[in-house]
């Protein structure tokens, strides 16, 4: 299969062998939402028994991963998609499985055309991180950049 016929969940499992290790389920990828599922996994629970901090942290740097792709994968070629900083705050327990929901913090036109006059923008992903009760048992925002290539 090339990268032209990869959905945006094989892509990163391909090149990011952290979401291949954690077997995440890509749901949804689209330039408006991601949708990024964690199975309950015992291999990598903490010691209450819920998946741990550093996989939930993953999980959501996953998903922003993923909605920068779908937002912005027909620049690959004169830019590079880079995580700047991330910020994570734990609300509840997370027991089972959890589920990360991203959404891109401004709008696609305003980051290309930033991109088009040859700045290097910022722009943030939030993501929720729920239960399968719909519980959000964790609040994450990544800012990325994308930086241009150079001309050479």
């Amino acid at each position: 299969m090339s990268a032209d016929q990869m959905s945006i969940g094989e892509m990163l499992a391909a090149t990011v062998p952290m979401a291949k290790t954690l077997n995440l389920t890509f749901v949804e990828t689209t330039p408006e939402r991601a949708v990024v599922e964690l199975p309950d996994q015992s291999e990598y629970h903490n010691h209450v028994g819920g998946p741990h901090a550093g996989a939930m942290f993953t999980l959501g740097e996953s998903a922003s991963g993923a909605i920068v792709l779908a937002a912005f994968g027909a620049h690959l070629t004169r830019a590079v998609p880079l995580a700047v900083r991330a910020d994570i705050a734990y609300r509840k327990l997370a027991m089972g499985a959890v589920t990360a929901t991203a959404t891109l913090g401004r709008p696609v036109a305003d980051v290309v055309a930033e991109l088009d006059a040859g700045q290097r923008p910022e722009f943030p992903v939030a993501i929720a991180i729920t239960r399968a009760d719909g519980a959000v048992t964790g609040e994450m925002t990544v800012v990325w950049t994308l930086r241009p290539n150079d001309p050479k």
